[in-house]
């Protein structure tokens, strides 16, 4: 029914053109919302509102299984997969878009499997399956995402992924931009892990909303400057998308994403 599908805010729903809910099952419960189906630059496109409709799930209660599960379900191959982000540098300012490149999850207590060889409806009943994410984000979608931005898109960087839903102290803040670390989110783990575990190519975009509090610039993160920042980018954020699923590779072109499972367990699942 789809061949792209973003995982975003609620403020996408506006970004289909004649979209409709479609209901789908998974083996690990509903998706933070049912998905729905449009068009959007003549691609059919599926979208999950992360958080939920009215936004009532925190970054450690989303179901990034169902939500993966269901738009794989659905036909899709490409996710995009935009987010708000801190910025732990003085350079990245509010309203800087980035494609990271990396991540390092500091996330506890969420489930980072879809192969837990349980099945019953808390995981598939398959034997542990192994998959490599020492690159993870889609090479072609990046280079779609940059393409489409021409050069007003931070080529590279790394995302840390903290649990949520507090913001970092101002030592953890320092500490993440010590590593050499350029962005801080809630919600970029384990989703794009789980995507090359269903052999799906992912690509984050990740929006600057503030400055982390250990940032030299920063005096401390609000919700409400998170919202208000990321609410002003929205356009800005919906048109680069639309110009990106215009590039993205074809149903039928390759990608070494689409391999994840070979020679594993699960690569007779699909």
């Amino acid at each position: 029914m789809a061949e792209i599908g973003v995982i975003g805010g609620s403020g996408f729903y506006s970004f289909l053109t004649g979209a409709r809910p479609v209901e789908v099952e998974t083996p690990f419960g509903p998706p933070s919302q049912p998905p729905v189906v449009g068009l959007v630059n003549g691609r059919e496109v599926a979208f999950i509102p992360r958080h939920g409709a009215d936004h009532r799930l925190p970054p450690h209660r989303v179901n990034y299984r169902a939500n993966l599960w269901a738009l794989r379900h659905l036909g899709v191959r490409q996710v995009l997969g935009p987010c708000a982000v801190g910025s732990l540098r003085a350079s990245l300012t509010p309203g800087t878009m980035l494609v990271p490149d990396q991540y390092v999850d500091r996330t506890w207590g969420r489930e980072h499997t879809v192969y837990d060889g349980l099945g019953g409806g808390s995981g598939v009943a398959a034997p542990v399956v192994h998959v490599s994410v020492a690159d993870p984000y889609c090479a072609a979608g990046r280079a779609a995402v940059l393409a489409a931005g021409n050069g007003s898109v931070v080529a590279e960087g790394t995302m840390v992924v903290i649990n949520g839903p507090r913001f970092s102290t101002r030592a953890e803040s320092r500490w993440h931009a010590a590593q050499g670390w350029s962005v801080v989110g809630m919600t970029g783990a384990p989703e794009a892990s789980l995507a090359r575990e269903l052999a799906l190519c992912y690509t984050s975009v990740a929006v600057v909303t503030d400055h982390d509090a250990g940032v030299e610039a920063g005096g401390g993160v609000t919700q409400a400057e998170v919202f208000e920042v990321f609410g002003r980018s929205i356009e800005r954020l919906k048109g680069l998308l639309t110009e990106v699923i215009g590039q993205l590779p074809k149903p039928d072109e390759d990608c070494s994403c689409r391999h994840a499972l070979d020679g594993t367990d699960g690569e007779d699942l699909w």
